[in-house]
């Protein structure tokens, strides 16, 4: 190999370890988006709970009104 050539290939060799790093950083944060919008999930799930049982709460004392 000549000079040139190596030189080509010491440049293709950088670019590729650029865009491994960028990826490693595009990949973090993805999975950091990830990890909120899975946080987010499991706060939304909780408050649906919390608004179904108190939902079915009140149609309980509902009907318990109803019996009376």
């Amino acid at each position: 190999m000549d000079q040139s050539e190596l030189q080509a290939l010491a440049d293709k060799v950088d670019r590729l370890i650029a865009r491994c790093e960028k990826l490693e950083q595009e990949n973090a944060s993805m999975r950091q988006m990830q990890d909120d919008w899975n946080r987010e999930r499991a706060q939304l799930m909780q408050k649906n709970d919390l608004a179904r049982n108190k939902i079915e709460a009140m149609i309980g004392r509902l009907r318990a009104l109803e019996q009376h």
